[in-house]
């Protein structure tokens, strides 16, 4: 049942916060469970569809929807907005670059398009799939959307309603938005540890200054020997086409799981800088929160007033996990029947992985401009609405007219 928050006071919690205790769970068949959410992404329009939806995200404005999960009902938890939702991405966060170079714009991407709501891992997906497609999609717009993607965004719909109830919420200020996406990371680690298993699990973290924020798939518990439990991530993608994707699509995928280890382990490593976060965002650390709000922490197992209280929480909770798995799992479905196509099994590369967010990073605040897609990757070019306008194209067009004429 949907309920609305109001403007009532909120009530004084007293006693001090009650951190969730994990619990060891027996170990988590490998086969995969029924019913994975899975991203339902035509294999000629990944790349529209991924930055579409970043798009599409930064320009909303602040949602007015939560989502709680139904499976298992022994957890709840609730987002903001859901990572398959069909308009946006919950796949959000923060950071701020000016332009360090003389550029015709004075500030840099990062400010301008992601100010608010910051960069999201599809941005960074994005950005090693072509740069200059990701520009081309900030400064002229997303592509409009096709019976492919329409028809995924449906499917999406379809599978979200089967384990997700959407609750209505009216929030108040970005502090309430911010403490509702700290609150859901804090249920979905209690149903991991209850249940071992989770979904659709928001995360949040600092690189090179920059705060960024994903959506986890699905996070397995693992029992490893000595009766070890780790999380395993899980990313499930379906294709149209009932075969596995070109090298270049399964390498993207392959960096948007290694980006949430990346942000899962340096979290469980590191304590969150939370006055930087603060600073960020202008946040009120003492804002009080809706009491709607504060009945969902307690329901998360915290008892939090405020934001800073919610943040101390998260705090907490990211310095008991343990690290992720190191190896990592993609998953290919066949759109048609969900049948599954094959799996991918695959170790972190930490070297790799840090090197391509930072390299995102860098364009982000403006200080080299866009690359363009690899000589040998061109054929991307073919899927791209902005092919005809990009530069890239225009010489090799001059080349080939040259070389013609002589």
């Amino acid at each position: 049942m949907a309920t609305e928050v109001g403007f009532e006071s909120a009530p004084e919690v007293i006693g001090p916060p009650t951190p969730p205790i994990p619990i060891e769970t027996p170990q988590i068949s490998s086969s995969p469970p029924p019913q994975i959410p899975t991203e339902i992404v035509s294999d000629e329009e990944m790349s529209l569809i991924e930055a579409a939806f970043s798009f599409a995200f930064a320009s909303r404005s602040s949602p007015t929807s939560l989502h709680v999960h139904r499976n298992p009902p022994s957890v709840t938890s609730i987002t903001l907005l859901s990572k398959r939702n069909c308009v946006g991405d919950i796949e959000d966060g923060i950071g701020i670059g000016r332009t360090q170079k003389k550029k015709k714009f004075t500030e840099s991407l990062l400010y301008r398009f992601r100010r608010k709501t910051g960069l999201f891992v599809t941005d960074i997906t994005s950005t090693e799939w072509c740069e200059k497609q990701q520009e081309f999609f900030l400064l002229r717009g997303k592509p409009k959307a096709s019976k492919a993607m329409k028809a995924g965004s449906a499917r999406h719909a379809v599978l979200e309603a089967e384990v997700i109830t959407t609750v209505e919420v009216l929030i108040r200020s970005s502090e309430e938005r911010w403490a509702l996406k700290f609150i859901n990371f804090i249920h979905g680690t209690n149903q991991l540890f209850l249940e071992g298993l989770t979904r659709e699990l928001p995360i949040l973290g600092f690189v090179e200054g920059v705060c960024v924020v994903g959506v986890i798939d699905e996070i397995r518990e693992t029992t490893l020997m000595e009766n070890r439990h780790v999380p395993t991530l899980v990313e499930t993608k379906t294709r149209s086409q009932n075969n596995l994707p070109s090298e270049p699509q399964q390498r993207n995928g392959r960096l948007q799981l290694m980006c949430y280890k990346y942000l899962w382990d340096h979290l469980v490593a590191n304590p969150f800088p939370t006055s930087q976060f603060l600073k960020l965002f202008s946040l009120n650390p003492n804002y009080v929160l809706s009491k709607e709000i504060q009945e969902s922490a307690i329901q998360a197992g915290v008892e939090a007033q405020t934001l800073h209280d919610v943040l101390t929480q998260y705090q907490y909770i990211c310095s008991k996990l343990p690290k992720a798995h190191n190896e990592l799992l993609l998953r290919y479905e066949y759109q048609k029947d969900q049948s599954l196509i094959g799996e991918n099994q695959y170790l972190y590369d930490s070297d790799w992985v840090t090197g391509q967010i930072k390299s995102s990073i860098e364009f982000w605040k403006g200080e080299r401009e866009a690359n363009y897609v690899l000589e040998d990757e061109r054929w991307k070019c073919c899927l791209c609405k902005y092919a005809s306008m990009c530069p890239v194209n225009a010489k090799s067009e001059e080349h080939t007219a040259h070389t013609t004429k002589e």
